[in-house]
């Protein structure tokens, strides 16, 4: 095991059982959204809403 790794953990358990959930929460979060974001597909799509942005916003408004 690495030591950064031997490090982070460490630090987590000096955290409360809630501290430790939201940590690991937002970990999971953000490696989703990095999944998400060098998924080919998923870039269409957001490129897709930018350039409909506009009218989504007309749509959502009617």
């Amino acid at each position: 095991m690495s030591s950064a790794l031997q490090q982070v953990l460490s630090g987590l358990e000096q955290l409360t059982m809630e501290e430790q959930i939201t940590v690991i929460d937002r970990a999971t979060a953000h490696l989703e959204g990095k999944l998400k974001a060098d998924n080919p597909i998923w870039k269409a799509y957001q490129e897709s809403k930018r350039k409909r942005e506009e009218v989504y916003r007309r749509l959502a408004n009617s």
